[in-house]
């Protein structure tokens, strides 16, 4: 009964403790439709945080290309692609980073932090955070 009880808190503490981060698969959503159109993970490296397209729900835009990009990004699979790099901790929230846009392939400054345990806030701007955008993505369940 006790190697039970004990399983039960051990998978429930670790369930709660992975809900309360920042790091995992979280869809990002059309903001007209509501419909996922990609799916991001985002992971730790050497204590930064980085995020990667790992899907893109459109069949047809598998194979799609960064054309808008520069530098090294330019005429690179989406699929796979960096798009978030660099985020340090600072409080609740990750930032001192830069998030790339590659429908446009402009790259802004950008924060991130969980609001909910299944929703996370990122914010890109230029210059200061009152001039941007604000994007929701959603934990992948």
């Amino acid at each position: 009964m006790r190697k039970l009880i004990f399983t039960f808190l051990l998978v429930a503490i670790s369930t709660s403790i992975s809900a309360q981060s920042i790091f995992g698969k979280w869809e990002n959503r059309d903001e007209d439709t509501g419909e996922v159109d990609s799916i991001i993970e985002v992971y730790e490296k050497e204590g930064k945080a980085y995020a990667k397209i790992v899907e893109i729900t459109d069949k047809d835009r598998q194979d799609a290309v960064c054309d808008q990009c520069s530098g090294k990004n330019k005429d690179k699979p989406i699929l796979g692609m960096n798009i978030l790099t660099g985020l340090k901790k600072d409080g609740d929230e990750w930032s001192g980073g830069k998030i790339l846009d590659p429908k446009n392939g402009k790259k802004y400054k950008c924060f991130i932090k969980l609001v909910e345990a299944d929703k996370l806030k990122i914010r890109g701007y230029i210059g200061f955070s009152l001039i941007g955008r604000t994007a929701y993505w959603f934990r992948k369940k």
